[in-house]
């Protein structure tokens, strides 16, 4: 995975917008909440929500870790070559469910 790439599949979910945030990290978020962030700088890295269940296990893998500031939420940290194109996308997509679906009833009905 790439930034072009994980840039192309964050957009393609639904109502998915994206912007720049503290000067320098591109931000994925829907319902203006959150659900990617990566750094246009190299190396690549990103970070996402992952469900509570698998935090602790997959932050502990190489090149997983804990996202600064954001590990309370469950967040981690992953460097663009630990895991599969396939398996970037599986997490990017459970992301963007996990914060889609703690989005406020209104919210959600009107991306609906």
């Amino acid at each position: 995975m790439d930034i072009e790439s994980l840039r192309n599949y964050c957009l393609s979910l639904p109502h998915v917008t994206e912007d720049i945030k503290w000067g320098a990290d591109l931000c994925f978020s829907i319902g203006d909440k959150m659900f990617c962030v990566t750094s246009e700088h190299l190396p690549f890295k990103a970070s996402l929500k992952v469900n509570d269940e698998e935090f602790e296990e997959f932050s502990q893998k190489p090149g997983i870790k804990p996202a600064a500031y954001l590990a309370r939420y469950k967040w981690v940290l992953i460097q663009g070559d630990a895991i599969s194109d396939k398996q970037w996308q599986h997490y990017i997509h459970q992301s963007y469910e996990l914060v889609k679906n703690k989005l406020p009833k209104k919210i959600r009905k009107d991306l609906a």
